[in-house]
């Protein structure tokens, strides 16, 4: 019997038409049926104050359970100027304080991206494997993610198009073997 592993996702987007949401939902019907999905949402949470480390607020609170309660997490980003937006840096910033309370700690990662750029999220994605290794939180190396969006790249059924389907299914294969080999237990 195939252990169960539970994946939260993390959408660095908050935009209710995002390319990255669509497809980080579209990528998870491509897992082994013993992988299942929850989203984590990002866009209640306070920017993150040093002051509130003495009384965590109750949303913070939840945010981090969440993330504890994962075998692995998939963030899917899109650059903004050269970067990961600032709202995914508050959620990673959130996670993570205060000081030794590392919610992220030893939790697999793998991240990709979606973008109208001919370079995708190339950058954002190794300014977050910056933050994800300070973090201690392993992260898929290969394959890399990186996609341009086109129109139908995720049908009406939230299926990915055969095009990219064949790009991503490698990428979500080996990630289900990352966890399977690092979750923290």
């Amino acid at each position: 019997m195939s252990n169960q592993y539970n994946i939260g996702v993390i959408v660095g987007s908050l935009r209710a038409d995002s390319y990255n949401l669509k497809v980080a939902k579209a990528i998870t019907k491509l897992f082994p049926t013993n992988y299942s999905f929850k989203f984590i949402n990002i866009s209640e949470l306070p920017l993150y104050n040093q002051e509130a480390d003495q009384q965590v607020p109750a949303v913070v609170a939840n945010f981090k359970a969440q993330i504890k309660s994962c075998d692995g997490i998939i963030f899917a980003t899109p650059e903004y100027n050269r970067s990961i937006p600032g709202v995914l840096k508050n959620a990673i910033d959130q996670g993570s304080r205060p000081w030794g309370d590392n919610s992220w700690n030893g939790i697999p990662a793998g991240v990709l991206g979606v973008s109208i750029g001919n370079i995708s999220t190339a950058i954002a994605q190794q300014h977050l494997r910056n933050s994800l290794a300070f973090l201690n939180m392993p992260t898929m190396n290969q394959p890399e993610c990186f996609l341009k969006w086109y129109d139908d790249m995720v049908d009406a059924q939230g299926n990915i198009s055969p095009k990219s389907k064949d790009f991503l299914q490698p990428w979500a294969d080996t990630f289900a073997k990352f966890v399977s080999h690092n979750v923290a237990k």
